[in-house]
């Protein structure tokens, strides 16, 4: 049973990891550039089950949801809405794996 979970977490952190850089990549894209500096802070960090998306610049929260006096420009969510889907498969697959390495049928 301790294979079994330490497998898993290794195959879904592994997973994490790379769905992660994927939904980065599109928000990178997706992020309105006018000096490029709300761009150059967006990040993904994984810890244990948990993936975080974001951007460091501190004005990134209103250029995602917007002002009164400025339209939100969205670049977080809809990389992250694109990418939700596969989440799920990508954790079945990571268990799947995890079975398989530690013998199970």
């Amino acid at each position: 049973m301790q294979r079994l979970d330490s497998g898993m977490q290794r195959q879904v952190h592994r997973q994490l990891v790379s769905w992660a850089a994927d939904v980065k990549a599109l928000a990178r894209k997706l992020v309105p550039i006018r000096t490029g500096y709300l761009q150059s802070t967006i990040y993904a960090k994984i810890s244990e089950w948990v993936a975080e998306i974001g951007a460091d610049a501190t004005y990134a929260l209103f250029v995602e949801l917007g002002t009164k006096y400025m339209q939100a420009q969205p670049y977080l969510y809809p990389a992250i809405h694109e990418y939700l889907p596969q989440l799920e498969s990508i954790i079945v697959s990571a268990i799947e794996q995890a079975k398989v390495e530690a013998g199970l049928p």
